[in-house]
C-alpha cells in the first residue's frame, strides 16, 4: 500500500469526522423557525404589574379544574391588569389528559405568532369540544383561522422541538418545584394551597401580596 494512498485515506477520514462534528453542532443550535429548542421555559405574562406582585397559574389545557378556573382569572385580569402581571406555565398531564399535551403546543405556537393569550382563551372556552376528540389538531386549525394566524407556519410550530422543548421546561419546572396537580397558583412565590374558585378568594390574597410589598419598600 502507497504512502500516497494511505494520505488520502486519512484526509478522507478526517474530513467524514469533521463533517459529523460540524453537523452535530449545527443540530444543537436553535434555527429561527423554531424547529430546535433552547430547553428555556415559556415567558407569557399579562399585566402592567406596577405592584411588582405575580400570579403564575401552572396549568394543563384539557384539567376540568383548569377550565373551572378560567373565567375567575379573567375576571381578576380585568381587576388587577394594571397593578399584577399574570403568567401561564405549562404543565399538561399526560397521564391522566391524552390532549393536553398537543393543546399546549397550539398555544404556544400560537404565541410564536404573538396570539399565545388569545389561543389560550379560546382552548379552555371551548374545552368541552376539542377535549375528547380524537383529532384535535383539527380544531386548532380552526382556530388558528379564527385569530388570522399564518396558518402553514402554526401547523409546522405545532410539531417542532423548539416548542416542544419549551414545553418541557416548563413541565421540568413544576416538577422540582414539588408540584403534582392542575391548576397551581403561586403568588409572588408562595404556592396557594388552599386556592379556591371565587374572585373573592384571589382579590383578599392579592390584595395582602400588593400591601406586603408596599410594606416591604421593594
Amino acid at each position: 500500500m502507497s504512502k500516497q494512498f494511505i494520505a488520502i485515506l486519512a484526509i478522507l477520514v478526517l474530513g467524514f469526522f469533521g463533517l459529523l462534528f460540524f453537523t452535530k453542532n449545527d443540530s444543537n443550535n436553535p434555527s429561527s423557525d423554531g424547529s430546535s429548542g433552547t430547553g428555556q421555559t415559556s415567558n407569557h405574562t399579562y399585566g402592567e404589574g406596577k405592584s411588582g406582585v405575580a400570579l403564575v397559574e401552572y396549568g394543563d389545557f384539557q384539567c376540568p379544574s383548569c377550565g373551572k378556573y378560567f373565567p375567575i382569572v379573567q375576571q381578576l385580569k380585568a381587576k388587577y391588569k394594571d397593578q399584577i402581571t399574570f403568567q401561564f406555565k405549562h404543565f399538561p398531564l399526560v397521564e391522566i389528559h391524552q390532549n393536553a399535551l398537543i393543546a399546549a403546543r397550539a398555544a404556544e405556537a400560537a404565541g410564536l405568532q404573538n396570539k399565545f393569550w388569545e389561543m389560550h382563551d379560546l382552548l379552555f372556552t371551548n374545552q368541552t369540544a376539542w377535549s375528547q376528540s380524537s383529532s384535535p389538531t383539527n380544531y386548532f386549525e380552526q382556530y388558528a383561522k379564527q385569530l388570522n394566524l399564518d396558518v402553514n407556519k402554526f401547523k409546522t410550530d405545532l410539531t417542532s422541538q423548539g416548542v416542544n422543548s419549551t414545553i418541557q421546561a416548563d413541565l421540568k419546572e413544576a416538577k422540582d418545584n414539588g408540584y403534582d396537580s392542575t391548576p397551581t397558583f403561586v403568588l409572588d412565590g408562595k404556592k396557594l394551597d388552599d386556592a379556591q374558585p371565587t374572585v373573592e378568594y384571589f382579590s383578599n390574597k392579592i390584595d395582602e401580596a400588593i400591601k406586603a410589598k408596599q410594606n416591604s419598600g421593594q
